[in-house]
């Protein structure tokens, strides 16, 4: 073999070798989308609230689903449902507030976390302000649709919602939507002593985006559904409520469609994405990617395999005129 012919054949064991390796790098990336793909969806089917449904209480069963998740896990109190929204999930309350950031109400460990109580609050819902934490998520899970109340029609239609403890539904009803920075303490302080709820209730206001005058004072208990925000880094919503021995009525039970055509509000307000979207472009992007290196790579051998077709032909041609 002469030095033209050796030199051709490590090129092309070169091009080989480089092509198989691009091909494995694509394949092992589109696993990994198709991975990161699924894990997503198994976090969200977890946190989706009818994850929950089978134990929220009602009149119909007597409390008894709930039962058997306190049974599960005794540190699950209450149920936290809001009104034209799928924020409708049991709450619990850990020993401090990391603990249910990644279990959920079952006591698993979940990246979706859990509804939680701040731990510096009573149960019964008997200080003057209460914290509640949830993940914001996309696909409408946990306190993924808190941000929606940034809306000021989302806002004005959806004024109340239901807390249910110590075995008695009690009503929410909201009356502001605010932001705040999570490391503002004058905010995110729970159980606010007496003689500081004047000024706390006048700072908190301060930070509202929107809110309605509904008479709240002092004497008042309130509830601050808090997440964090997509607009500032530790940016937190926080949609604030009145806790009431009144029940109200779910009046935005058909309120997840519009009046013109049956739009889901999660498409009015731009908040749900089904997949990430770089994991989309990346398995695009390697699709693409791969589809033209395979071309490439059966073109390249259509080409090689011509090319010896010819050499034998030529080979043939020169022996028979020998």
């Amino acid at each position: 073999m002469n030095a033209v012919a050796l030199g051709r054949n490590i090129i092309r064991w070169i091009n080989e070798t480089v092509n198989f390796i691009v091909l494995m790098i694509i394949i092992l990336l589109m696993a990994f989308a198709a991975y990161a793909l699924w894990d997503s969806q198994q976090v969200h089917n977890v946190a989706d609230k009818s994850h929950y449904d089978i134990y929220k209480p009602t009149v119909l069963n007597e409390g008894k689903s709930f039962l058997q998740l306190q049974a599960i896990n005794p540190e699950v109190f209450s149920w936290l449902t809001v009104y034209g929204t799928n924020i409708d999930y049991p709450v619990v309350q850990g020993h401090d507030n990391m603990k249910y950031v990644s279990t959920n109400a079952e006591g698993e460990y979940s990246m979706s976390g859990a509804i939680f109580l701040d731990s510096h609050n009573s149960k019964d819902f008997s200080d003057f302000n209460h914290i509640i934490y949830g993940h914001h998520m996309e696909k409408k899970t946990m306190f993924g649709e808190i941000g929606n109340f940034l809306d000021k029609e989302m806002f004005d239609t959806h004024q109340y919602g239901n807390l249910y403890y110590n075995g008695v539904d009690h009503g929410i009803e909201f009356f502001a939507f605010a932001h705040a920075d999570a490391y503002d303490k004058l905010v995110f302080t729970a159980n606010v002593p007496k003689e500081d709820r004047a000024a706390y209730l006048e700072y908190l206001l301060s930070k509202a985006i929107h809110q309605r005058d509904i008479g709240v004072t002092t004497e008042d208990r309130l509830v601050m559904l808090s997440t964090c925000s997509a607009s500032s880094t530790n940016g937190r919503d926080i949609l604030v409520g009145r806790i009431t021995d009144e029940v109200f009525p779910d009046t935005t039970m058909m309120g997840n469609l519009d009046d013109s055509g049956g739009q889901p509000l999660d498409s009015r307000y731009g908040l749900v994405k089904a997949v990430p979207l770089w994991v989309a472009l990346l398995a695009l992007l390697s699709l693409i990617v791969a589809a033209k290196l395979a071309v490439t790579i059966r073109e390249t051998h259509k080409i090689r395999k011509q090319r010896k077709t010819d050499k034998k032909k030529r080979s043939g041609k020169i022996c028979l005129e020998y």
